[in-house]
């Protein structure tokens, strides 16, 4: 006996309570196929049921801030009786609504810049699909493609019931922002948001610890991408940019730490590097990283862009602290600071950081916070005109810290820091 009627024959009564008799080819295909879906182009089964929710799913689009998708195409299908056509259409419909709740709905070209690796790209839709099908869980398979972190939600729940154009608009734009980002970013993870100058540290799925940061002025903006931190650096070196270099016309004090290596300037651990105390290591083409700074006085402004890219936070050697706990003490990271002896401690793994922005946001209240636009992405980005399932972004150039972002970002003008 085969494997697919030996599994069909060990699950017959279950399969008769679930009335799933009628879905026998589609359940037979999956296990006697791998999950390989029963046609190249469509999934077969559809029933009228079926077809009539997937209608409720397409109309209920705009409540997660889509476009409403027509549904003539397939109301004609379901009129004429051809089951064929029927699965024709009805599949096609769902999958350019899931592309869209998981994927997002605006054209690669309204996305320049952002560089945050979605991994639900990979998602083979269409094998869930006819899984959903099979098991008569359409609604699960819909409501299993939102976004599942928590601002979303609440982003959501705003948009649904605000009456302000301007914030409907805003909580559109970034619930759009949340369906690029990995669906699930997971129990630990670092999400910075530029717009809001403010870091999230979520460590074992509690409630994230919030931590205010400096992000890059509109001149030389932060860049939006993903990356891994491995390890903390204690009493970093600092490399002067090019550009600083060129800024500063070459004047680089040995008094204030700097010596000249290589044909590079560099600056040495202590107090007053530009770095400060702590800086992260987290390898990516932006040569962009969290770090301290010795100008803490900055974090006390309501607009915090003031750098050259790079991301400062607050209180850095707590923040290290947190990411080192269970391998350093705050003491013992006292201690090898005081040494001036530049020192990396890896993590026990690697810890996803994601460098967004969102101009809207959940509140520690529960609310939603709106954050200004200081780059100006707002404005580019738009939500109307979708004509097309989202495609994954095109690589930019890389830029280093302190220097300009060689983005798309920077073809338009910033927008005015108006705080909404």
């Amino acid at each position: 006996m085969k494997l697919g009627s030996l599994w069909l024959v060990c699950n017959s009564e279950h399969i008769a309570r679930a009335g799933l008799l009628r879905r026998l080819p589609i359940l037979l295909a999956y296990v006697t196929l791998g999950a390989t879906p029963v046609a190249a182009q469509s999934v077969a089964g559809w029933t009228r049921h079926e077809a009539d929710r997937l209608k409720v799913w397409a109309a209920r689009a705009p409540e997660d801030a889509l476009p409403a998708l027509d549904t003539t195409s397939l109301d004609d299908a379901i009129a004429s009786g051809d089951g064929a056509a029927i699965d024709g259409e009805a599949t096609a419909l769902a999958l350019r609504l899931a592309r869209w709740h998981l994927l997002g709905a605006v054209p690669a070209s309204r996305r320049a810049g952002w560089h945050i690796t979605d991994t639900d790209s990979s998602v083979d839709l269409r094998e869930r699909l006819a899984r959903a099908l099979a098991m008569n869980s359409l609604d699960s398979f819909f409501e299993g493609l939102r976004p599942a972190h928590r601002d979303y939600a609440a982003l959501r729940r705003q948009y649904g019931v605000e009456s302000d154009p301007a914030r409907r608009r805003t909580l559109a734009l970034n619930m759009e922002r949340w369906r690029w980002m990995p669906r699930v970013l997971g129990s630990d993870y670092i999400l910075v948001n530029a717009a809001a100058f403010e870091a999230r540290l979520s460590l074992q799925g509690r409630e994230p610890s919030r931590w205010r940061v400096i992000v890059g002025k509109r001149s030389t903006p932060t860049p939006i991408f993903s990356a891994q931190v491995t390890g903390v650096i204690l009493n970093p070196w600092w490399t002067v940019p090019a550009s600083i270099v060129r800024e500063k016309r070459g004047v680089f004090p040995a008094s204030a730490g700097y010596v000249r290596s290589g044909g590079q300037v560099r600056q040495k651990p202590g107090p007053t590097n530009a770095l400060g105390e702590m800086k992260l290591d987290m390898p990516n083409p932006y040569t962009v990283y969290m770090h301290d700074t010795p100008s803490k006085a900055l974090f006390d402004r309501e607009v915090r862009a003031f750098s050259h890219g790079c991301v400062r936070v607050d209180h850095a050697l707590d923040f290290a602290r947190t990411l080192l706990a269970g391998t350093m003490s705050r003491e013992q990271i006292d201690a090898v600071v005081a040494r001036r002896v530049t020192t990396t401690v890896p993590l026990e793994r690697a810890l996803p950081v994601y460098i967004a922005y969102f101009t809207a946001s959940a509140s520690e209240e529960g609310g939603v916070a709106f954050h200004p636009d200081i780059y100006g992405r707002d404005a580019r980005q738009g939500m109307a005109e979708v004509t097309r399932p989202a495609a994954v972004a095109s690589s930019d150039p890389a830029s280093e810290c302190g220097q300009a972002e060689a983005l798309a970002l920077n073809e338009a003008p910033a927008a005015a820091l108006v705080q909404r």
